[in-house]
């Protein structure tokens, strides 16, 4: 039984009877928060020290203190689930009575000033704090990957889509620098995400601040926060820092999951246009010719998982008044998930892009196919002198006698196109090649190949300079 329980806990000189079973069972989250117990320790250990310069603690004790605590932290580092051999109520209480048991008396005073509520919150900070790097160095990987894809296929048409109707060609390079593009939007969104988690409310207490003249500063300085928080009474009722990196992660899941959706379609009997490796997919247990894209329908899948966290915090804190509330500890498990679902996702990705294998010649055909190039016969004629609306007219007029001869435009013949306009001429046949189409796209953000390449060099640029901004902060912190 935890020691909040019973007559003897942090509260018991208040409470003469143990608490119900059913409600233990119900409150307490020790089951989950153990994965905060390497932060709340080293958040203990900066406020030993700060409580050591309020003179509220001896040298001795405040080194005992924390020798105690580091001894904890290699528990936790040895095997992450050694808190939960205990039947504490949460972690922090695990930590409370793990040190009352070393240090006798002196363990108890640790807790001097302070509440599990800014204990909590600077824990929480701490460790979204960690995993918001752990991600943006997996969302590094991915991105290098589909530079490398995009690279490796810079060349390849691909037919591109709207409405998912063939609509005008493309390379495959072009493709894989979207996501490359929507990628690093989820990484600057995680990186702005980061400066707001990264203050600290140690000496907020339980809602109107800490009566001892601790150095909230040098205590966030020893954190590596930025700051320190501003207003006890937000400080530790605060959770927006969760939602919006949350909100982050949702949106870096959603594009994970068009991801997936796009080399669904394309790795169909009915497209063909790519193959993932078998490490990636599975097979049927009836049938034995199935390839079953089970990770990009998982990328799908797990999107909704992200999203559900997301909406269920913002549910939980909605109504909740001043200051802390217990409904706060739902925070906890919905978090937990969504980050571990969302480097699950950003790690099997990156395995899926690197496996990927095009077949060019089936591309190459669906890029030529669906008239894909009957904006330019609408540009050809506006060079002619043609107002646009008048060539888009004449175009779809070409394409509908193409489709009754059943011919493509490039192999449709010259009179069967004078027939609908007489100022086209045999120069038309010049822009209506897939190299054509590619080549005229030669603009900033364009398909063509020229442009591909200089976008592949610009994002190698920026994913080097993001890696050695990240090393420098981590030599920083050293």
């Amino acid at each position: 039984m935890s020691q909040e329980s019973t007559g003897g806990g942090m509260w018991g000189g208040r409470f003469g009877e143990a608490g119900h079973p059913l409600f233990r069972a119900f409150n307490d989250s020790l089951r989950f928060d153990y994965r905060l117990a390497g932060h709340d320790l080293a958040g203990s250990i900066a406020w030993a020290d700060g409580l050591r310069g309020a003179g509220v603690l001896t040298d001795d004790e405040c080194g005992r203190l924390i020798d105690a605590m580091k001894g904890l932290m290699r528990e936790v580092a040895a095997d992450p689930r050694t808190p939960l051999g205990g039947a504490d109520e949460d972690v922090h209480s695990w930590i409370e009575r793990r040190l009352t048991e070393s240090l006798g008396a002196l363990g108890k005073k640790l807790h001097t000033g302070r509440s599990r509520n800014d204990e909590v919150a600077t824990a929480l900070r701490l460790w979204v704090r960690d995993e918001i790097d752990a991600r943006l160095g997996e969302l590094v990987g991915l991105r290098r990957a589909l530079v490398a894809f995009a690279k490796r296929e810079l060349d390849t048409p691909l037919a591109g889509y709207t409405h998912l109707q063939r609509a005008q060609p493309i390379v495959w390079g072009h493709w894989a620098l979207a996501y490359e593009q929507m990628l690093s939007r989820d990484a600057e969104r995680l990186r702005d995400a980061r400066r707001r988690v990264n203050v600290c409310p140690l000496g907020s207490a339980a809602l109107a601040g800490t009566t001892f003249r601790v150095n909230r500063e040098a205590i966030a300085a020893a954190l590596e926060f930025d700051g320190i928080t501003a207003n006890s009474l937000d400080a530790v009722s605060d959770r927006d820092f969760v939602v919006e990196t949350l909100g982050a992660l949702v949106l870096c899941a959603l594009h994970l999951s068009r991801l997936g959706e796009d080399l669904i379609v394309y790795s169909s009997g009915e497209f063909g246009l790519v193959a993932m490796s078998d490490r990636v997919t599975s097979g049927s247990s009836l049938m034995p010719q199935k390839k079953n894209p089970d990770a990009c329908e998982l990328l799908r899948g797990k999107a909704g998982r992200i999203i559900g966290a997301h909406a269920g915090l913002c549910a939980v804190l909605k109504g909740l008044p001043l200051a802390y509330n217990k409904d706060l500890q739902e925070d906890k498990e919905a978090l937990f998930d969504a980050m571990e679902q969302a480097s699950m996702c950003l790690r099997v990705a990156a395995v899926v892009v690197e496996g990927l294998e095009v077949d060019r010649e089936a591309c190459r055909a669906a890029a030529a196919g669906g008239y894909s190039n009957a904006t330019e016969l609408a540009d050809y004629l506006v060079g002619k002198g043609v107002a646009f609306r008048e060539a888009h007219d004449i175009t779809g007029r070409v394409v509908r006698e193409a489709i009754r001869l059943g011919v493509d435009l490039e192999r449709m013949p010259l009179e069967a196109m004078r027939a609908v306009d007489g100022r086209i001429g045999e120069d038309v046949f010049g822009v209506l090649t897939i190299e054509a189409c590619l080549a005229r796209r030669d603009v900033a953000g364009g398909t063509a190949v020229a442009r591909v390449r200089e976008a592949v060099a610009a994002a190698e640029r920026l994913l080097g300079e993001e890696s050695e901004n990240a090393e420098g902060a981590e030599g920083d912190a050293e």
